[in-house]
């Protein structure tokens, strides 16, 4: 119970003391741009939590998890064929440079025109830009295989896809799933920017709409929703993350007892 309650207040103590900091410092504030945390917090709930969380929250999230699962597994699948091949790794490796280097918004236009503006364009948009972390995460981790771990399952005869289930993804999934926790970001931030560009639903496009006529409140609002989303989505993912790695983890908890 103590060690939960610890737990807690490191988690909790810096957002707290940064409502402290920002309501101290806005009690004198009379610009309509600087919002204090109890207007905000009213109308966010007003805003949000009504008619738009099903117009617009709702599919925007549903955008995100359709894109970043494609990702995810698309990244994972490519990224293990080529770290098992040296040649079609070298062959790749180029293309795959290009790409990463690419900054995913430039390519909004271009799929727009190519696609159109509906949900499939946003979704791809989304798979593209976070495809990345995951891919060259999965081929640096099969890569990195321990050789005598390769050398005793040849010796015991395992190969083909039960070398893969029980050497390669095991000794790799700490690596993958370090690219899962970057490509998750990476698809909130491309879900709002793909929505700014061609949308007439989502959060992106609200904000966009509440910036340009000036409705602060609603804005802010907006920003902080898409904040705690990404607290949302980083806490469900550490949790899913210890139960994948159970087995790291606790090896590290033993050699740290120890």
């Amino acid at each position: 119970m103590r060690r939960v309650l610890v737990a807690t207040a490191y988690t909790l103590g810096l957002p707290i003391l940064l409502i402290l900091i920002w309501w101290l410092a806005s009690l004198g504030a009379t610009s309509i741009f600087v919002p204090k945390p109890g207007p905000l917090v009213a109308e966010f709930f007003e805003t949000w939590m009504g008619d738009r969380f099903f117009t617009d929250v709702l599919p925007s999230l549903a955008r995100f998890a359709v894109g970043t699962a494609l990702a995810i597994v698309l990244g994972a699948l490519i990224g293990l064929l080529v770290g098992l091949n040296r040649g079609l790794r070298d062959f790749t490796e180029p293309v795959f440079e290009f790409f990463r280097a690419t900054p995913p918004p430039v390519l909004i236009p271009v799929l727009g025109l190519l696609m159109g503006v509906g949900d499939d364009m946003k979704v791809t948009v989304i798979a593209v830009g976070a495809i990345w972390p995951v891919l060259l995460n999965t081929v640096e981790g099969v890569r990195a295989a321990d050789a005598v771990q390769t050398e005793t399952s040849r010796s015991y005869g395992i190969h083909g896809l039960n070398r893969v289930r029980y050497q390669i993804l095991p000794s790799a999934a700490p690596q993958i799933l370090a690219g899962v926790r970057q490509a998750l970001p990476v698809g909130i931030i491309l879900m709002v920017i793909s929505e700014m560009f061609f949308s007439s639903s989502g959060l992106g496009f609200s904000i966009i709409q509440f910036q340009r006529s000036f409705a602060v409140l609603p804005m802010w609002g907006g920003i902080l929703l898409l904040g705690l989303i990404g607290f949302a989505v980083s806490l469900l993912f550490k949790l899913v993350e210890r139960r994948i790695l159970r087995w790291y983890y606790g090896l590290k908890d033993l050699q740290n007892a120890s």
